[in-house]
């Protein structure tokens, strides 16, 4: 069998880290005061499953996300200790984690919209 093509297997461990993280976050097993409540958005990882970018949309006034990433940086070798149990892979992926802006961007846009149409209203 010459080569696999479109390997599932990176989307299967990016699910598969995903799940568990969100495990571990809602059991409480980052005790860092800065990571309150975390929604983890995705998972992206690389072919060859070396590193896995996750990002993030903590809960909170923008300075209290920024500090909720700084928490989940700082606790990210723990993390990928308990990833390291669920995967049967032979690596680890190291685990990257980014603030997800997407909603704050489809918020932006929505006051933007409703803006306009206030505006067209008005008239």
């Amino acid at each position: 069998m010459a080569g696999k093509g479109n390997s599932r297997r990176p989307e299967q461990v990016a699910e598969t880290i995903r799940a568990v993280l969100a495990e571990a976050l809602l059991r409480g097993e980052v005790r860092d005061p800065r990571v309150g409540m975390v929604t983890l958005s995705s998972v992206e990882i690389t072919r060859d499953l070396s590193h896995a970018t996750v990002r993030v949309a903590p809960h909170g006034e923008p300075e209290e996300r920024e500090a909720a990433v700084e928490g989940l940086k700082s606790a990210s070798g723990f993390l990928r200790g308990i990833v390291a149990k669920a995967l049967t892979t032979r690596i680890t992926p190291e685990l990257h984690f980014v603030l997800d802006r997407g909603l704050e961007h489809a918020q932006q846009i929505d006051r933007l919209l409703a803006g306009l149409k206030n505006e067209e209203e008005a008239s």
